[in-house]
């Protein structure tokens, strides 16, 4: 039970401190100039590298580890982490098509709402956004792995930081003061501790289906990066700085992994 509390309370606080970095990046907003297309594009693509090399290094590899610990079998499983992964990606591609919402980029999704004002579309796309990362830094402490959620959290932090700021700047941009911008991106960070928590918990409580619940956190990552960031980088001319940045935030979020884990 003690053990359990433990990693309940390391993967809340991690993904706070985690989430705090959305606050980070927006606090630059209030001194800093709006920055060029082409390097709002490379910030986010930057973000996704650091997500990607989260995704394999600090979920996917030491879910596979523990699938093989539990099912000593070559096939099962991998099959249960790709059964993980494909339900975190299918909830969340779920929750997408039933909530209504707003990209930066590519405008509206999902059911249309008159109803909803336009900054709330944004405040539940990043909201959609955040939930899996911190969900994703709760489960990196499950079974004590310190190191583990300690190098996802320090990963996801500084990818929130460039998507902060980037989220402060669309809230200027549709009308915003610089103050309220701020204070509403911080806000969406502070997501992330609820899902941190949630994950923590529900491996705290369900040990032995870890490798399905890494696998589910990775999944719903995977589908972030894929369905939303990538997209957003590579419709404004500028694929190429994209594409570089993205590496560049993997090379960082690996380095970061090995260091710490």
């Amino acid at each position: 039970m003690t053990g359990s509390l433990s990693v309940f309370w390391l993967g809340f606080i991690g993904s706070l401190l985690a989430g705090l970095g959305t606050a980070l990046g927006a606090f630059g907003i209030l001194f800093v100039h709006r920055p060029s297309d082409r390097a709002q594009d490379g910030m986010l693509s930057a973000a996704a590298g650091i997500m990607l090399a989260a995704t394999f290094f600090s979920l996917l590899l030491p879910a596979l580890n523990q699938a093989d610990e539990l099912t000593n079998n070559r096939y099962l499983g991998p099959a249960l982490v790709g059964v993980g992964v494909l339900l975190g990606a299918g909830g969340l591609f779920a929750i997408h098509r039933a909530v209504p919402h707003e990209h930066f980029v590519l405008g509206k999704e999902g059911p249309e709402n008159d109803r909803v004002a336009r900054i709330w579309l944004f405040i539940i796309a990043i909201t959609l956004h955040n939930f899996p990362e911190g969900m994703a830094v709760g489960v990196g402490f499950a079974g004590g792995e310190i190191s583990n959620g300690i190098a996802l959290a320090v990963g996801i932090g500084l990818q929130n930081v460039p998507e902060g700021f980037a989220v402060a700047l669309s809230l200027i941009a549709i009308g915003y003061s610089r103050s309220n911008a701020f204070w509403v991106a911080t806000l969406t960070g502070l997501v992330e501790p609820v899902g941190g928590a949630m994950g923590a918990a529900a491996v705290s409580l369900a040990e032995p289906l870890m490798p399905i619940i890494l696998g589910m956190a990775a999944g719903a990552m995977l589908f972030v990066i894929s369905d939303e960031i990538i997209p957003e980088t590579h419709r404004r001319g500028y694929e190429n700085i994209a594409t570089f940045s993205l590496l560049g935030g993997f090379v960082v979020m690996m380095f970061l992994d090995t260091v710490f884990g």
